[in-house]
C-alpha cells in the first residue's frame, strides 16, 4: 500500500474531521469529541501547522496528527518549550498498517531538526512506547499537580536534555473545550449510533492510573 504524508491543507479539513470521528466513535466514550477538537486546535494560539500531517492511500485521507505547543517547568525555574500531539489517529480500516507509526517518524524527525528537547502527551503506553515514549516518572516530569498519570509519557528528542532535575508538563488549555459545544458540532456530521465498548472501560482505568517509584 502506498502511503503519502503530507501537510494539512484547508481543502482537507472536513475529510480529516469525518475520519478522526470514525476512529474515536464510541472509543473512549459514548460518540466523541476529537474531530472537535481538529476542528478548534486550527485555530488556536498553541496551534503548531508545521507539524500537522495527514497520510494519504487509496486516494482517500486515513490519518492525522496534530501538534500544539506544551512546556515543562523545572524545579529551578527554568521553563522549556516542548510540543505535544493528539488527536493522532487512523482510520478503522487502515489500523494497524503502519500509518500512525509513520506520522509519528516523520513528526518526530522535524521535532528534533527544530530542536525541541522533548515531546509529552496523554496515552495509553501500549501505542507509544515502541517510539520511545517514556512514563513521565522515569524523566522526574509529573503533571502540574505533582502527579505521575500511567498516561504521561515522555519522549525526549535530546538525549540527557531531561537530566535529573524534576519538571512539570503543561499542556495548551486548547484540551479544556466545552463539550456542550462538542455535541452541537457534532450534530452537523451523519447520525451515528452512541453505544457502549470495551475500550471505554479500559480507558476509565487507564486516566485513573497513577505511577509510583518501585
Amino acid at each position: 500500500m502506498d502511503i503519502k504524508l503530507r501537510l494539512e491543507e484547508p481543502r482537507d479539513y472536513l475529510e480529516v474531521e469525518k475520519m478522526t470521528r470514525e476512529a474515536f466513535w464510541n472509543l473512549y466514550g459514548p460518540g466523541c469529541d476529537e474531530h472537535y477538537l481538529c476542528h478548534i486546535l486550527r485555530g488556536h494560539k498553541d496551534f503548531i501547522a508545521e507539524l500537522d500531517y495527514i497520510a494519504e492511500a487509496d486516494g482517500k485521507i486515513v490519518g492525522s496528527i496534530m501538534y500544539t505547543e506544551s512546556y515543562l517547568h523545572g524545579e529551578d525555574g527554568e521553563k522549556v518549550e516542548t510540543v505535544s500531539f493528539g488527536p493522532l489517529c487512523v482510520h478503522p480500516d487502515y489500523q494497524r498498517k503502519g500509518i500512525g507509526s509513520a506520522l509519528i517518524r516523520k513528526t518526530r524527525q522535524i521535532v528534533q531538526e527544530r530542536e525541541i528537547p522533548a515531546i509529552t502527551i496523554y496515552g495509553d503506553p501500549h501505542n507509544y512506547c515502541t517510539h520511545g515514549f517514556k512514563n513521565g516518572i522515569d524523566y522526574n516530569v509529573s503533571n502540574m499537580a505533582g502527579e505521575f498519570p500511567l498516561g504521561l509519557l515522555v519522549l525526549e528528542t535530546r538525549d540527557g536534555f531531561l537530566g535529573g532535575k524534576k519538571w512539570k508538563a503543561q499542556q495548551s488549555d486548547a484540551f479544556d473545550f466545552d463539550r456542550r459545544e462538542a455535541e452541537e458540532f457534532d450534530s452537523q456530521f451523519e447520525k451515528k449510533e452512541k453505544a457502549f465498548h470495551y475500550s471505554q472501560e479500559l480507558f476509565k482505568m487507564l486516566i485513573r492510573s497513577y505511577v509510583r517509584n518501585s
